[in-house]
């Protein structure tokens, strides 16, 4: 749910650029629209900070149930918001406001629904039940470029324009009912239940996740830089470059998004389950030298002019983020103690997320345009790999250990 949101967003960037902001530049619109794309990603920190204790003291299926109802509001609020032709600058305003409150929500979704999966799992089957969470958000993006896709081919000429953009973000509100109808019904994990129980719950979840935590965060910011740059390039930027810089049709960027989606779900779970036999690193590894050789080269493929290239390029990418990102979360969450987990690790992905992942659009489509290097995007993820890959190297092997004798209460061994 929470990724179909920001999915359709990326996907109508081009429209969205037209209907909520003055006319006469194309790229100063475009740029403005990922701003706002970005601008929500600043908001989940916040998100992080507000959400992560409330899950450390009161429990996180509650949280959980809170903060998708505040996501598709938002989001049903956009479709309904009017355009600049209509209300000027009030329009961009509102579209602002909203798509804050979008990241202020979304700050407490990921590492929430990371905690409780990993708290449910299993210990020998957790990078498995974690890469769910990964696998969904790839199905969400899916999901809306086959919504935005579809009325694209089923309206009359100009309707999406005119008035069809606004379907997907309306279709929020019914989804938004059904995942919250589920949260309500499901219970609380046994490892918060364990502290509820035994009253360890923290008292001051934030405080105590900063002073004694501070460590795993970092590792956590470190890690999820190349999760959120290759995530954002793959799955939002690139459907709006093979349109604008590829000069490709709308119908070859859905094929392309498509089959580099169909490649991340058929690989994520795969992974997420042999992280359990092999252990996360040698995966984690993989991935983040995999976009550091290769991200230029794809990007080369990308712009050889060819469609068939084009879609293997992007492939290839989303191949290598599957590999990383199949296991990150489920490390993310083993860095840290239960009392503090969804503190911790909402604080550190958020912030990541904030600063390398929701600016990635804008700041590629900005040096692109800058500087006239088609391939920039490439050297951006390359760059972000390898700074990912030194923190990878600090972190040690967690799979398979149980679960509550992991974090800052206990040492762990290579």
């Amino acid at each position: 749910m929470e990724w179909y949101d920001f999915a359709i967003y990326g996907f109508l960037a081009t429209i969205i650029s037209v209907k909520f902001f003055p006319p006469g530049n194309e790229t100063a619109a475009l740029l403005n629209t990922f701003a706002i794309f970005a601008a929500a990603f600043f908001m989940r920190p916040l998100g992080g900070f507000f959400f992560g204790p409330l899950g450390d003291r009161l429990g996180r299926q509650r949280v959980l149930a809170l903060v998708i109802l505040l996501m598709s509001g938002s989001t049903l609020l956009i479709g309904l918001l009017p355009t600049y032709a209509s209300a000027g600058v009030l329009s961009p305003l509102g579209l602002l406001l909203l798509r804050c409150l979008q990241g202020f929500s979304s700050g407490g979704e990921y590492g929430g629904g990371a905690c409780y999966l990993a708290e449910f799992a299993p210990d020998r089957k957790r990078g498995l039940v974690v890469g769910f969470l990964v696998w969904s958000a790839v199905l969400g993006f899916l999901l809306g470029s086959i919504t935005v896709t579809l009325l694209q081919a089923a309206l009359p000429a100009g309707a999406m324009e005119s008035y069809g953009w606004r379907i997907p973000f309306l279709l929020a509100g019914p989804l938004g009912f059904v995942g919250l109808y589920i949260r309500l019904r499901l219970d609380d994990t046994p490892a918060f239940a364990e502290l509820t129980e035994a009253d360890e719950v923290a008292a001051s979840p934030l405080r105590e996740a900063v002073t004694t935590a501070w460590a795993p965060i970092l590792q956590v910011i470190g890690l999820m830089i190349i999760h959120n740059v290759g995530f954002y390039v793959v799955f939002t930027y690139l459907p709006t470059y093979f349109i604008k810089t590829l000069q490709f049709s709308k119908t070859a960027s859905f094929v392309s998004i498509t089959a580099a989606s169909v490649v991340a779900l058929v690989l994520i779970l795969p992974l997420g389950a042999l992280s359990d036999r092999i252990g996360r690193r040698p995966l984690l590894v993989t991935g983040a030298v995999g976009f550091a050789v290769l991200s230029y080269p794809a990007f080369l493929l990308l712009n050889s002019g060819s469609l068939a290239c084009a879609i293997v390029a992007h492939c290839l990418l989303a191949a290598i983020e599957a590999v990383f990102v199949s296991v990150s979360l489920a490390v993310a969450a083993e860095l840290f103690a239960t009392r503090v987990r969804y503190s911790g690790l909402s604080i550190g992905y958020n912030v990541s997320v904030a600063v390398f992942g929701g600016t990635t659009p804008y700041v590629v489509t900005l040096l692109s345009a800058r500087t006239g290097n088609a391939y920039v995007a490439g050297i951006y993820v390359a760059v972000a790999a390898v700074v990912s890959l030194a923190a990878v190297l600090t972190v040690r092997e967690t799979a398979g250990r149980p679960l509550r004798t992991l974090g800052v209460t206990a040492p762990v061994t290579p």
